[in-house]
């Protein structure tokens, strides 16, 4: 009895003093971690991305999953955290450090680690100096935390960290906190198991989710058949719940006024950030607009059709000009650009164009490819082929740029076409094998990274993932509607 009550006892004296050990740990508040990351905020926030889409939704969610881990911290009692990845495309700054890694196309630097810290100071620390950031400001936050953490130097309690023998953990069933830690530091988790912790949740979230998408369907069939719509799409990647109440608003707006509707036939409808026609000829709906704003909108399409007319003319002049290359605007490499700013872009390069003679075979650059962008100032050659062609680009100069850069464009080219068939063929093989609902990719995923990921993923044929909606992104995530989030370079 005697040696039960002394057990009992110092197991309580162990959880308390871990408990208070923890807590100094933590003495970084949640405001001043706000303040020691001001550096990376200005580096990663997402309204400095606002014309580079695909950077901007890996910051959102990226920042989002960081928050998480910041607020599961600073919770009392919580000294249990999963080891967490995170992406980041980080803008040059003044406040970034001298030696910097290759910048991406964009002008961008992608930027990979691991959270696997247990208080906050060490994560804000962890998180600017995997982004190559300054941490002289945080000297003084350092100092003032371990300051907290020395013994009073009155008649205070002593305070000393508690490290119990190993053979109190094994009498006990406790798990050894400093053995967690160590672990957790030298595995991240693998494909199978992060599967096995994770797949009942998905599977749970993804049976609750099954009404909404069967309504979500019906919906979308109901309305493409109604409107004679060419499809229907969303920007982002909202929630079914979320895409089933556009719709729903959608629906209602055409039962009140189905004579303004009938302008949409024939094209596709896609929800987004702002109403009007998109370069593509899409018609956009803005998620936060009310039926009055798309009504006007919808009146307006005439006009928009007429600007959309006007550019493809003024595509086949610049084709001209430039010995068959094309005038391009891929969605995935840029913003969705209204139509009323793609036609000014469109004519501004057309009169600059025929200010100077150039002297281009015409169809030497048949087959090519170029996005014209509005804030870039030299010319490039993106890794998919592309040419990347600044508005105000100086003609003798851009004709040296095309010619000389011809050949390489046009293997990168070859090369594209081949991933793209490549990833298809994998993408329908993993499917089948794999018995998926379905199986999509983040923009930020290239197609070289989903074929490898598509191929490891029919090798390793868990049965885990059947009957679920797979997507091929930067980290692990169960999404609201059971959708599971895998990296394309998860381990094995």
């Amino acid at each position: 009895m005697a040696v039960n009550s002394l057990l009992r006892c110092s197991i309580r004296l162990q959880r308390k003093r871990v408990a208070t050990h923890l807590a100094q740990q933590r003495a970084l508040s949640g405001a001043e971690a706000v303040t020691a990351l001001r550096p990376f905020y200005f580096a990663v926030h997402p309204d400095f991305f606002g014309q580079h889409p695909v950077e901007r939704e890996v910051n959102e969610t990226s920042l989002k999953r960081l928050n998480s881990y910041l607020d599961h911290l600073q919770k009392p009692g919580s000294h249990s955290v999963r080891p967490m990845k995170l992406t980041f495309y980080v803008r040059d700054t003044k406040d970034s450090s001298d030696v910097q890694p290759d910048l991406l196309a964009s002008g961008f630097r992608s930027v990979s680690f691991t959270l696997h810290t247990y208080d906050v100071l060490s994560t804000v620390w962890n998180v600017l100096k995997s982004c190559s950031l300054p941490t002289e400001h945080m000297k003084d936050l350092k100092t003032s935390v371990e300051t907290s953490k020395r013994p009073p130097e009155g008649g205070g309690a002593f305070y000393r960290p508690i490290r119990w023998h190993k053979s109190y953990y094994s009498f006990t069933g406790f798990k050894d906190p400093e053995q967690e830690l160590q672990q957790a530091r030298r595995v991240e988790p693998t494909l199978i198991l992060w599967l096995r912790n994770n797949e009942p949740e998905a599977t749970k979230k993804n049976t609750a989710s099954l009404p909404r998408r069967e309504e979500l369907n019906r919906l979308k069939n109901e309305l493409s058949r109604k409107l004679d719509l060419s499809d229907i799409r969303w920007q982002r990647s909202w929630g079914v719940a979320h895409r089933c109440s556009q719709l729903q608003s959608l629906s209602r707006l055409s039962q009140q006024d189905p004579g303004t509707l009938r302008n949409l036939r024939g094209h596709t409808v896609m929800f987004a950030d702002q109403s009007g026609l998109n370069a593509s000829g899409h018609i956009m709906l803005g998620t936060m607009d009310v039926h009055h704003q798309w009504t006007k909108m919808f009146q307006q399409l005439p006009s928009y059709h007429s600007l959309l007319q006007q550019s493809d003319w003024l595509k086949e002049r610049i084709s001209l000009l430039l010995g068959g290359t094309q005038v391009v605007h891929k969605e995935r490499l840029g913003p969705i650009q209204p139509i009323t700013e793609h036609y000014s872009t469109l004519n501004t390069f057309h009169k600059s164009l025929i200010s100077r003679r150039l002297r281009l075979h015409p169809r030497s650059m048949q087959g090519l490819s170029m996005l014209l962008e509005n804030d870039r100032t030299n010319p490039s050659l993106h890794e998919m082929g592309y040419f990347i062609i600044p508005t105000t680009c100086d003609p003798p100069k851009l004709q040296v740029f095309l010619q000389s850069h011809a050949p390489e464009a046009r293997q990168r080219t070859q090369r594209r076409n081949q991933l793209q068939a490549e990833e298809a063929a994998v993408v329908k093989l993993c499917l089948h094998n794999l018995s998926l609902s379905s199986l999509s990719k983040e923009p930020s995923v290239s197609s070289s990274q989903m074929i490898m990921c598509c191929n490891r993923l029919v090798e390793q044929r868990s049965p885990l993932m059947q009957g679920l909606h797979i997507c091929v992104s930067q980290f692990y995530s169960v999404m609201q509607d059971g959708d599971l989030c895998v990296p394309w370079d998860w381990k094995s």
